[in-house]
């Protein structure tokens, strides 16, 4: 689903968010955010009863952390992202 509608920008904006697309018809891209947004679901969202967006924002914030500098990923040979980005670099 596609969130372009005027209202639906204002909202991401409204929450001091910037919206970012992947590029058009790219089943690569598609199928790797679809992923990273299931493993957000399962592993942080449905797990928190979220008071307030500030809590929100504080739990996913440190989940984001987590994935990237502390989780290991089979598809990076068992290194987190922020190692695999370091070797790349």
């Amino acid at each position: 689903m596609v969130f372009t509608s005027r209202s639906d920008t204002a909202l991401v904006r409204g929450y001091g968010l910037h919206q970012e697309f992947i590029t058009p018809h790219c089943l690569q891209q598609n199928g790797m955010v679809e992923r990273l947004i299931r493993t957000l679901k399962e592993q942080c969202v449905h797990r928190h009863r979220f008071e307030t967006i500030q809590h929100a924002s504080r739990v996913i914030g440190d989940w984001i952390r987590f994935y990237n500098d502390r989780r290991p990923h089979q598809a990076l040979g068992m290194k987190t992202p922020a190692e695999a980005f370091t070797l790349a670099a």
